[in-house]
């Protein structure tokens, strides 16, 4: 069985890896980058109006033959971990035939992103994994494990073929919602793993703010307890642990939880995978209205859903009415400042910025300044911290342990046993 990483042996974003062995090619992840080569934020409109061939020639698709709808198909599946562009948003260039299994909940956001944002997606040959069953590609045997990820139905892979076996971490943590997932990985490993492709997002960063999930609905729910005006929450709307978290700090300070008809649309549809996330119908949710999503929503899906959205809708002068009880889901776009001018006198009006801060850009910082807005970042990472990363492999125990998905490559054998750094396109043979 051979190994090969496209990309992400020294980068964050953008994963793909590819295994064969004599009879099965089968690529885990097929991601848009997150940066250049220089570091720099990779803008993804690089992307248009570019054949296969020029982004290939721009490193920017991997040169993987038989991949590609320009090409005879030679690939037999991709395996998509989770639903973060940087692990799935190059698969509008795959050849049709090719299967794409997916987790339901991946697929479910998506498509939803799919809708609202610029990144549209053509039809995919979408197969849905059951993460509780082993499935058979070619000669490869897969076996999914659900993880705790910030991305909602993530998922990490064993492969097996011809007595090797591979696991692919994919984007895990081990202080979400859902610790007791890595927790149940790491009481029971997989056995006899010749090799662990193990992300490490988090080295190299500073130590995060709050140590896990619960930690930040304590922190959303004393913020909301002294809150004397509106509070505004930036999150994205497809991270469903902070979303319950916020729901969570709603009830318990009996305060209004103003969400949008894309978040609204996003816990619908995912009410089929899990009968825990908070529903537009549920206590203290209402629903603010705007034009653009509405338009979406009414063409690409059904007016009706607006009709049912429409019985939770809330305007503007019930927001100003009661705004000292609102905490009102909200991104910084074109939007956010109509939405602070129709506010009766906002001043000191608090944001709780529940992102990486790398979001949180010098402009928006201007701006919430200029305007007597007060920020305050409450997060938790998506992706593991040192120490449970440690857990980890030492619980796997694999005979080679390979990084991907960091910046921090050539740490990882002052951290981690049995070591092999591969660069992009390297191919490597299981041990």
């Amino acid at each position: 069985m051979q190994l090969i990483i496209h990309r992400g042996t020294q980068e964050i974003g953008g994963s793909c890896v590819e295994l064969k062995t004599d009879r099965t090619r089968v690529l885990i992840d097929l991601g848009m980058p997150l940066v250049n080569k220089d570091k720099k934020p990779f803008d993804s409109k690089l992307l248009e109006k570019k054949s296969i061939e020029d982004l290939k020639d721009l490193k920017i698709l991997p040169n993987i033959r038989g991949l590609y709808k320009n090409e005879e198909k030679d690939v037999d599946a991709i395996l998509i971990s989770h639903s973060h562009l940087d692990h799935y948003g190059l698969l509008n260039y795959v050849h049709p035939d090719i299967p794409i299994y997916m987790s339901l909940g991946a697929k479910e956001l998506i498509e939803i992103s799919s809708l609202f944002t610029p990144n549209k997606l053509n039809e995919l040959n979408t197969k849905i994994i059951d993460s509780k069953k082993a499935f058979s590609i070619g000669d490869i045997e897969v076996t999914p494990y659900i993880v705790d990820h910030s991305a909602f139905d993530a998922l990490a892979f064993l492969l097996d073929a011809h007595g090797k076996r591979l696991f692919y971490s994919g984007d895990f943590r081990g202080h979400g919602r859902k610790s007791k997932l890595f927790e149940k990985i790491v009481s029971n490993p997989p056995k006899d793993v010749d090799c662990l492709l193990m992300e490490g997002s988090t080295l190299g960063r500073e130590e995060q703010l709050y140590r896990d999930e619960i930690a930040v609905q304590d922190r959303i729910e004393q913020i909301l307890k002294a809150a004397d005006d509106i509070t505004f929450l930036f999150v994205s709307s497809q991270n469903i642990d902070r979303i319950v978290s916020a729901y969570k700090a709603c009830l318990k300070t009996s305060r209004i939880f103003v969400i949008d008809i894309y978040t609204a649309y996003i816990l619908d549809r995912l009410s089929s995978v899990s009968k825990h996330i908070p529903q537009f119908d549920w206590r203290n949710v209402r629903i603010k209205f705007y034009k653009n999503q509405a338009e979406i929503l009414a063409r690409e899906v059904s007016k009706k859903l607006l009709y049912r959205y429409n019985t939770k809708k809330i305007e503007m002068p019930e927001i100003n009415e009661k705004k000292k009880k609102v905490l009102m889901l909200t991104r910084y776009n074109s939007m956010f400042p109509r939405i602070i001018k129709s506010i009766n006198n906002p001043v000191g009006a608090k944001i709780i910025f529940s992102m990486w801060e790398g979001y949180l850009s010098d402009k928006f910082k201007e701006y919430c300044a200029k305007n007597n807005l007060i920020i305050e970042q409450v997060h938790s990472s998506g992706h593991a911290n040192l120490t449970d990363l440690k857990s980890f492999a030492s619980a796997i125990n694999p005979r080679k342990l390979i990084p991907i998905h960091t910046f921090e490559a050539e740490s990882y054998p002052a951290l981690f046993r049995k070591i092999k750094i591969l660069k992009d396109e390297e191919a490597f043979t299981l041990p």
